[in-house]
Order: structure tokens, then sequence, then C-alpha cells
């Protein structure tokens, strides 16, 4: 149980280091200029409006990050599980 709950905690912690490197890219990718309006306000009137972006773009970053650490860490989680199975079945 405490190597699953170390596995858990590593998986997380590349879940949202892998995350962090993915993020990014696909934010620039996946947005078209200007669509940061908050919902039930007009678009965007000027060309750059920095405090939008910084609450947007960090917003969905800290998104992506606590997902990758989800899944990183369930995954790890699982391969501590089939691990110590394993482990229990040779030492039988």
């Amino acid at each position: 149980m405490n190597r699953t709950l170390m596995l858990a905690l590593v998986g997380a912690l590349v879940g949202v280091v892998v995350a962090s490197l993915i993020v990014p890219p696909v934010l620039s990718w996946y947005n078209e200029p200007g669509d940061i309006s908050p919902q039930g306000k007009s678009a965007v009137q000027v060309l750059c409006n920095i405090p939008d972006i910084i609450h947007y773009t960090s917003r969905r970053m800290l998104e992506g990050q606590l997902i990758g650490g989800g899944i990183g860490a369930v995954l790890f989680a699982v391969l501590g599980g089939f691990v110590g199975r394993e482990r229990a079945a040779a030492a039988s």
C-alpha cells in the first residue's frame, strides 16, 4: 500500500510536469484570437486586453496541470497495484 501511494504521488508530479509542457502549445493552437471574452459579455474590443488574457491563460494552465496530475496519479497507482500483486504472487 505504501509503495502504491508513493507511485501515485510520483505519477501526479510527472503528470503535472507533462501537462506543463503540453498545455501551452495546445492553448495557442486551440484558441482563436479574441475568443477570450467571458460568458455573457460582449467580445473584447481592444487588440490586447491584458487582465483578461492573464486570467484566461493562467486558469487554463492550472486546469491542465490538475488534469495531468490526476491522470498521472491514477496511472501510476494502477501500475503500483499490478507490481505489488506480481511480487506477492512470486513470493508465494
